[in-house]
């Protein structure tokens, strides 16, 4: 019989949750790209490098609403003090 162990590790989940994110990258960009809305290097790499799925959910929710890419960190951008 077949060693299954690896499908069902923790390190095969977080491959799983980093092809996940990197879906909802791709996804938030796809949108972005359809809605005709210019994304510059710096906010690409941004949605592109994060890995919480929670944030990226909440990008591309917005995505399909603002009116520039920027605006797609909303709140949760920081702040400057």
């Amino acid at each position: 019989m077949a060693d299954l162990s690896f499908y069902v590790s923790p390190l095969s989940e977080e491959i799983r949750e980093e092809g996940r994110a990197e879906g909802r990258a791709k996804s938030i960009l796809i949108v972005l790209g359809a809605r005709r809305i210019d994304v510059a290097h710096a906010t690409r790499e941004k949605i592109t490098a994060c890995r919480d799925p929670e944030l990226l959910r909440r990008w591309l929710l917005r995505s399909a609403v603002i009116a520039t890419a920027e605006e797609i960190f909303g709140e949760d951008a920081p702040s400057e003090q």
